[in-house]
């Protein structure tokens, strides 16, 4: 399938392989990306408002300077991406069941995401405004949060995250027992 249009509007792209395709600067507006392989693709510039992604490979996706308003993400792949480049402005997504793995999300403002019920291996989230966010029920093995504003953020039913309290801001964050004991191993505290 050839994407030459500028615009796509409520259109539904399903069982697709898009793999490697030049996409940039293109407006999606309440489209539907149903397993669909869109690894490495170049996004760089685009815009996707109102769009749902299910199920659908975006492993090593370009997303520089893209936008996301009302985005989801449902059973998605998405692995190396780096988000750190993206245009936060409005910005606003999902990720349900998702599996995030290697990303980065450094310097950037994406408060109220919600990352629920995801697999986030190794990834980065450094110098990050995640206030309000939910992790809720994820599984953040080795990922890590280092000068993050964690403010009010979820972390209930999480588990393997790493997060040294006195590099991070934690006010108001919400996270369920026992793995809230993990808070004080940087500290070099021994529970027994």
């Amino acid at each position: 399938m050839d994407l030459t249009l500028k615009t796509y509007d409520e259109e539904v792209f399903q069982n697709i392989s898009l793999q490697k395709k030049n996409l940039c600067n293109k407006e999606f507006l309440n489209c539907v990306f149903k397993k669909c392989d869109l690894r490495e693709c170049n996004f760089a510039g685009s815009i996707f408002i109102g769009c749902v992604f299910d199920s659908t490979n975006l492993t090593n996706m370009n997303v520089d300077k893209c936008s996301f308003r009302d985005v989801s993400f449902k059973g998605c792949k998405l692995i190396g991406i780096i988000f750190s480049t993206i245009n936060t402005f409005l910005n606003s997504w999902i990720f349900t069941n998702c599996k995030l793995d290697f990303c980065v999300f450094r310097d950037i403002k994406i408060e109220n995401s919600q990352f629920k019920g995801c697999v986030i291996k190794e990834t980065e989230f450094i110098d990050t405004d995640l206030r309000g966010s939910d992790f809720s029920n994820s599984d953040l093995y080795s990922s890590r949060f280092q000068h993050c504003d964690l403010r009010k953020v979820n972390f209930v039913g999480a588990k393997n995250y790493c997060i040294n309290p006195t590099e991070n801001r934690l006010k108001k964050a919400r996270f369920s027992q026992p793995e809230v004991l993990s808070l004080i191993e940087s500290l070099g505290v021994v529970v027994e």
